[in-house]
């Protein structure tokens, strides 16, 4: 394995994402994996009758489906690729684990939007001592400012964890503290093509409008923990759980398969949370 293969990110790279709280990588996967996974994700019904319908807070719905284990499928092979996890391990300066996945759908015209939060505002509670955990955000779809792409906060990694609350049947931050953020830091539009992808640590806030659209916006969000620190008390979410990486040939190996028979969907009253 070549030096490049084994560390996929560079140095500005990793400057940027522990000065910012976030990278963007384009063309994470190429045209072909993006095409297979979008052709797994559509059309996976395991995946779409395990969906939560969770509300924003003018009534409109986003549908989410979780599970934590990555399975022998599309979206495991992607999880457990060499490119993602070597680079997790990079941003997070050593051996990491699979959290848990979820594939985020926001329907033209009726995706609804997540308020502004913290991945940590609620992992914390899960019993993770520290804040040394990833997301990874992958387009299925071109995300778009008209169709509620990410936004962050550039820099609010460094605040902290700030304290959450329910709004609606979802957990956002504090708005006193979210407003004080917002005068003082660049609000960042993640306009992504499909395949790209944006990884962004789990204090970065962030937040999604409503797909006003006519265009779909559906990603597949990876989340991952950093191996020293499993969590102290059991919760939805597993504990450290060694991760086998697998060569990033194995995501066109496998195609377009979706629904692992081994991969069991968080219900939603175990889990409220998105990207």
């Amino acid at each position: 394995m070549s030096n490049l293969e084994n560390k996929p990110l560079n140095q500005n790279q990793l400057n940027q994402f522990h000065r910012d709280g976030f990278l963007i990588v384009e063309s994470l996967l190429d045209s072909e994996e993006t095409s297979l996974l979008a052709e797994a994700a559509r059309a996976d019904a395991a995946m779409q009758d395990a969906a939560m319908d969770v509300r924003d807070t003018e009534g409109r719905t986003t549908n989410l489906s979780l599970w934590n284990h990555p399975g022998k499928d599309i979206y495991g092979m992607i999880a457990r690729s060499e490119r993602v996890v070597n680079a997790v391990e990079q941003l997070l300066g050593g051996e990491v684990y699979h959290y848990h996945s979820k594939l985020s759908a926001k329907q033209p015209k009726v995706g609804g939007a997540w308020e502004w939060h913290q991945d940590y505002g609620y992992w914390y509670q899960n019993g993770c001592l520290f804040p040394d955990m990833v997301s990874l955000y992958i387009a299925i779809d071109p995300a778009t400012r008209e169709n509620g792409c990410l936004q962050v906060l550039r820099g609010s990694h460094k605040m902290g964890r700030i304290e959450h609350g329910l709004f609606g049947e979802q957990t956002g931050a504090d708005p006193e503290r979210v407003e004080a953020a917002r005068e003082r830091m660049e609000l960042v539009y993640c306009l992504l093509e499909a395949g790209s992808a944006v990884y962004f640590h789990s204090n970065t806030l962030h937040r999604s409008e409503a797909n006003e659209s006519d265009k779909p916006r559906w990603g597949l969000i990876c989340c991952y923990n950093a191996a020293h620190n499993d969590p102290y008390k059991e919760h939805h979410h597993p504990g450290y759980t060694p991760l086998i990486k697998v060569p990033d040939s194995a995501i066109r190996e496998i195609g377009a398969k979706g629904n692992s028979e081994s991969r069991r969907f968080l219900r939603q009253e175990e889990d409220r949370t998105s990207g």
